[in-house]
């Protein structure tokens, strides 16, 4: 465990491309920060979709959003824009090579259990991963728009077409995950 401990301590360091790439200073967040991010948007909009009658394994929710960035410590912040020039599958299978690699001195066990968990996320295949992908949008545009209030510009592209992403929800969870954009776009408005 003390080896995965200490590699991931690197996100705590580990700047934010997207950002930096945009002017923003170094520093400005961490992927460490983005993924505590994550985990409590992940576990807010979990609670809120079981609150209103739909079965969540918030547990499960938790790991995913947990383990999602954790091949950047090896692999760096990949900004969207890299897909244009590797691929996202290259992306993605060097990000799983990284995951698999890093999550090996945890046994063969535990490593499959998180291995899978982190195949969900990639895939989208439950409901719990595909919360857990909203919530990595729902941060981005949090911080985009503190970011904003602070007098940042040319974060436009991260907003676009915010209202109209699909995720593969359904019902309740669609409708709580709406909401939260809605809201987020709306604060956005407010600033202009």
């Amino acid at each position: 465990m003390l080896t995965t401990l200490l590699e991931l301590q690197r996100l705590k360091r580990l700047d934010r491309t997207g950002w930096v790439l945009r002017g923003l200073a170094p520093g400005a967040e961490s992927v460490a920060a983005h993924s505590y991010g994550v985990a409590f948007t992940s576990m807010l909009l979990a609670d809120e979709v079981r609150a209103r009658g739909v079965e969540v394994d918030v547990e499960r929710v938790l790991r995913v959003a947990l383990l999602h960035d954790l091949a950047e410590a090896r692999t760096g912040d990949m900004p969207r824009t890299m897909a244009l020039y590797y691929g996202a599958e290259a992306r993605r299978a060097a990000e799983r090579a990284a995951f698999d690699d890093m999550v090996r001195d945890l046994g063969a066990r535990r490593g499959a259990d998180y291995g899978a968990l982190h195949e969900d996320y990639e895939a989208r295949e439950s409901l719990e991963a595909r919360l857990v992908k909203a919530a990595d949008i729902v941060d981005l545009l949090a911080q985009a728009l503190v970011f904003e209030r602070a007098g940042a510009r040319e974060l436009g592209e991260f907003w676009e077409g915010a209202l109209e992403r699909d995720f593969g929800l359904e019902g309740a969870a669609k409708e709580v995950v709406a909401e939260m954009f809605g809201a987020l776009v709306a604060a956005r408005e407010a600033l202009k």
